[in-house]
């Protein structure tokens, strides 16, 4: 006996564009049918990001309203044209379309744009903290043509694209400096990294590290008014540095991860980090979870920038309980 199409669900959306706080509410939408080489998930996680906010703010406008959450994890619900490498009850992770669909990951459904199987090994919970941290890191890290024996910063460390990407930018044998604070220091340096703090100095402190000017920067950080250091640090030069979210209005030359002209998502790169994660050789760490009832609580803490780790959502009940 097969289960009945799901007609409706429990879904965050917004209707207008605005601070999140005020635009964002718990409601029953329709169920949405995946598309032409799109699955829909029933969702068992989904990680918050700092682009969900951002997307309430009208970042990326698209036909409303619209759902946030750019993580999720889950298992294959429905499989439409074109698909043929995932079957239904398969454990997969991704990236929802939250462009053409009046939801997004946080949901009970989710339409998935780009996934990846789970791996045996790995927990359906730290799957969904993956997708965006990974994609973003290894882009960036990529448009900056990292390679073997050069120094980068990464001005961040214990965000978790910076995370993860000073865990890539080991594995491809460069020398890495990263910026952090007490929270994540002990774990980046076990990790093989140079750590030091933010704020006064920090200039100094890194060239002293790395004994000359680093060859790249990646600014992961959420920390406004730094650009100028930075640039400082790797001897004047803007193009050396790289942010995934200061889009340099001062225009000071800093490259931007999506604003680059061969700039395209790195999904491909999914699977082989979670197979990482699943053999205990790369992680991104998770801070807390949440019930879909405590969604305010957990955005609430995610804007503040102080999370330690992701932010995970609990769409499926029975995990509560596990």
């Amino acid at each position: 006996m097969t289960n009945p199409e799901p007609t409706s669900m429990r879904a965050l959306c917004f209707h207008s564009y605005g601070e999140w706080a005020d635009v964002l509410r718990l409601e029953r939408v329709p169920v949405s049918k995946p598309g032409v080489n799109q699955i829909r998930v029933r969702v068992h996680a989904c990680a918050l990001n700092p682009m969900d906010w951002v997307l309430c703010l009208g970042f990326m406008p698209g036909t409303l309203p619209r759902g946030i959450g750019l993580d999720v994890s889950g298992t294959v619900d429905a499989i439409g044209e074109g698909v043929t490498n995932v079957g239904v009850g398969d454990r997969v992770f991704g990236v929802p379309d939250f462009m053409g669909y009046p939801s997004a990951g946080v949901a009970e459904y989710a339409v998935l744009a780009a996934w990846q199987p789970v791996p045996e090994g790995l927990d359906l919970l730290e799957a969904a903290a993956l997708p965006m941290a990974v994609e973003t890191a290894v882009r960036s890290l990529d448009l900056l043509g990292l390679s073997t024996g050069q120094t980068i910063l990464i001005n961040g460390g214990g965000t978790m694209v910076g995370f993860a990407a000073v865990q890539m930018a080991l594995m491809r044998g460069a020398h890495v400096i990263a910026t952090a604070g007490e929270t994540f220091a002990s774990r980046l340096r076990e990790l093989g990294a140079n750590v030091t703090s933010y704020g006064d100095g920090m200039v100094e402190r890194v060239r002293g590290l790395a004994g000359a000017a680093p060859d790249l920067v990646l600014h992961t950080a959420l920390a406004p008014g730094v650009l100028p250091d930075l640039i400082k640090i790797v001897d004047g030069d803007p193009r050396r540095v790289m942010s995934i979210s200061d889009f340099d209005e001062q225009g000071l030359g800093v490259r931007t991860t999506g604003r680059e002209p061969d700039s395209v998502p790195r999904y491909d790169a999914l699977g082989h980090f979670a197979q990482l994660a699943a053999e205990g050789r790369f992680t991104v760490p998770v801070a807390r979870t949440f019930s879909m009832d405590d969604w305010r609580t957990a955005l609430e803490l995610s804007h503040t920038g102080r999370a330690h780790g992701k932010l995970l959502i609990l769409i499926n009940r029975a995990a509560l309980m596990g």
